[in-house]
């Protein structure tokens, strides 16, 4: 009993580490997008909402189609626009999956949170485009980070700066000088105000991660998972981190935005 009650723990902070930080930076966003709605439809109206859904809903559910593709999964009916229903909801993708497959399982968490993914894949595809010097640094703090071997404060607030750099690189006198940079600021406002998870999101999410959590608890029990080395887990969770805080600034940019809108609106 003591042996399998250590296996389970071990497995949770294996899940943990691997899935950690994906969650705990989709419920931010869910947090900075709810608030960040609210307050653009009590300045601009309801309206609002389906200004920055032209281009952020679409965006989120592809980004659903392709990860369903990705993990064999049969897309059954999809919606990439709509005016929100009695639920808000502005669009879906449905789709169905062989349960025996652990695979496929398994895809149901990357199908679930893939939104986050493909936003952030989408803006900094954008970065590159529009203002490319912001993107080489994006890139530069990007290959410096997926260096580091070992997490303690001088880590931490190392990241810490690199990414505050980044958010002054990306409002530089050069970049406010640029037109096309108020093109990326719109189209990534759009993007951040539809990138968190909705609650079938994270419901679908939850049967992957309890797949993800299934398989590692086999490994533990033959004793496989010591292949996972320690370093290797904190090279993926700094790399996922990285792209990750991508989405928090831009959701953070439009909670400001939001909140900026709702100041004008009162005065």
């Amino acid at each position: 009993m003591k042996l399998l009650i250590q296996l389970f723990i071990k497995t949770c902070v294996e899940t943990a580490n691997l899935t950690g930080m994906m969650i705990f930076v989709g419920f931010l966003l869910g947090m900075l997008r709810n608030y960040s709605l609210i307050n653009f439809q009590r300045s601009l109206g309801n309206k609002a909402v389906m200004v920055t859904g032209f281009i952020g809903v679409p965006i989120h559910e592809l980004s659903h189609g392709i990860a369903a593709l990705l993990f064999g999964h049969r897309i059954t009916a999809i919606k990439l626009l709509q005016k929100p229903d009695a639920n808000g909801v502005m669009g879906y993708v449905e789709h169905s999956y062989d349960q025996n497959s652990i695979y496929e399982q398994i895809g149901n968490f990357f199908i679930g949170i893939a939104p986050i993914f493909g936003g952030i894949a989408c803006m900094v595809a954008l970065m590159y485009v529009s203002i490319p010097q912001t993107y080489n640094n994006f890139m530069n703090i990007l290959m410096r980070n997926i260096h580091v071997e070992t997490i303690d404060k001088s880590t931490v607030m190392g990241l810490a700066h690199s990414y505050l750099g980044l958010v002054k690189n990306i409002f530089s006198t050069g970049n406010f000088q640029n037109p096309y940079f108020y093109v990326f600021l719109f189209i990534s406002i759009c993007i951040s105000s539809h990138i968190s998870l909705s609650l079938a999101d994270i419901r679908g999410a939850s049967i992957g991660l309890t797949a993800i959590f299934f398989i590692l608890f086999i490994l533990n029990i033959f004793g496989l998972s010591k292949y996972i080395q320690e370093v290797n887990l904190i090279k993926y969770n700094i790399l996922v981190t990285s792209f990750l805080v991508v989405a928090v600034i831009f959701s953070m940019i439009t909670f400001l935005v939001s909140l900026f809108f709702v100041v004008v609106r009162r005065n």
